[in-house]
């Protein structure tokens, strides 16, 4: 083989490597500062940590930001660490895992800031509109108010003490006027997760979520990354007078997605509809003519609404409550929260109605024995409530 043959050659092997590392590269995008990205640990050293980054070179991240309190490490060979990309120095691409895993000075502070990448900080206390934060380096900074949480906490002392993650957002006087924001990180948290529910999320599913607020028509429910509302109608089957009765802010709880609209940003949860229906045992649980204990719960014009159970009422109209003498009001006769005994007329499945009429006590009608005692003997339950509303007349 000649000499000139051989260079052709070993050219054309060049140059179809060089074409295998380009292609291998191809929907690689370039690493900006303070970019987050998912890394695989390559190989573990004394100083540092070499990381499979998805780029030509490797990642560099310092061993001892993956140590425990007791200077174990915390990862192995294989796998995967979350890490910020801060720059490219001499060719080698350093990563860090959170600025503030130790001692730091205003440069590292100043990086921070310019590549958005957070530091961690203590809330020392409250000064006048926000918090006192102690950062790496015992370097003091600033947290308004409304740059703490998504909403405002109504103590201090839930905070005060505690170490979270916060972005600098001002840095000048050479790190002598620093502001930082926890609102930031979690709302960025917030957008990831609205992305990904935008992917998932479809009407009729059930989520987990927490009551933020609570208003008279309903509860606010937050499933991470957007909050919707929770009608008083579909809390429960029952009828419901009073939500902090049966929902507290701060408690978690599966609802099931009612209505789902991105554009408008209108997402509405149903509690109700994660139930048992109860009304799928009517049937079987009150058949016509069976009698039961109800309580009143309600009480209107044309009559009294009974429940037996829980999501189910049955109505006794005006005409079923006086017997014999007629009545104005079911408030002449009846009190709501009294219990009574009643029988099921009427059921309608398809519009989820029952009729009900009262049961007589016998043990108060009179005995066959005279005529006298017929005509002073008892007359029924609801006929003595109405003779004594009568009487208090």
């Amino acid at each position: 083989m000649s000499d000139e043959t051989f260079d052709d050659q070993k050219m054309n092997e060049e140059g179809s490597f060089a074409e295998m590392l380009e292609q291998s590269m191809v929907g690689k995008t370039q690493l900006e500062p303070g970019q987050k990205i998912n890394a695989t640990v390559l190989q573990i050293g004394k100083e540092w940590i070499f990381l499979d980054v998805g780029q030509k070179g490797e990642g560099l991240l310092e061993t001892k930001e993956l140590l425990d309190k007791e200077g174990n490490l915390t990862v192995s060979v294989g796998n995967q660490v979350s890490a910020y990309f801060i720059s490219r120095k001499g060719g080698e691409l350093r990563f860090t895992t959170r600025l503030g895993s130790g001692s730091s000075g205003t440069a590292q502070l100043e990086e921070a800031w310019r590549s958005e990448i957070p530091v961690e900080g203590h809330i020392e206390k409250e000064v006048k509109g926000g918090y006192e934060i102690k950062l790496p380096g015992n370097v003091r900074a600033f947290c308004p108010f409304s740059q703490l949480g998504l909403r405002r906490l109504e103590s201090s002392d839930e905070v005060i003490g505690n170490t979270l993650s916060f972005r600098i957002t001002q840095f000048d006087e050479r790190g002598r006027n620093i502001v930082v924001s926890h609102r930031v990180i979690l709302d960025n948290e917030r957008r990831q997760q609205r992305e990904e529910l935008m992917k998932t999320l479809k009407e009729g599913m059930v989520v987990s979520g927490t009551i933020t607020n609570i208003r008279e028509f309903g509860a606010f429910v937050d499933i991470g990354g957007l909050e919707g509302l929770l009608p008083i109608s579909e809390i429960s089957y029952g009828r419901v007078e009073n939500i902090e009765e049966v929902l507290q802010v701060g408690q978690q709880l599966d609802v099931a997605l009612k209505k789902c609209d991105w554009e408008k940003e209108r997402f509405s949860f149903s509690l109700r509809d994660t139930l048992a229906n109860p009304w799928l045992k009517v049937e079987t649980s009150y058949p016509v003519g069976s009698t039961h204990t109800g309580t009143v719960s309600r009480l209107a014009k044309f009559g009294a609404f009974i429940t037996l159970e829980e999501g189910i009422d049955g109505l006794m109209h005006i005409s079923k409550i006086g017997g014999d003498q007629r009545i104005k009001h079911p408030q002449d006769v009846l009190t709501v929260g009294q219990q009574l005994q009643v029988s099921i007329e009427k059921i309608d499945l398809d519009e989820k109605r029952i009729s009900l009429v009262p049961v007589r006590d016998k043990s108060d009608e009179p005995a066959e024995t005279s005529y006298e005692e017929k005509t002073t003997g008892g007359m029924g339950s609801f006929a003595d409530l109405f003779k004594k509303a009568q009487a208090n007349k």
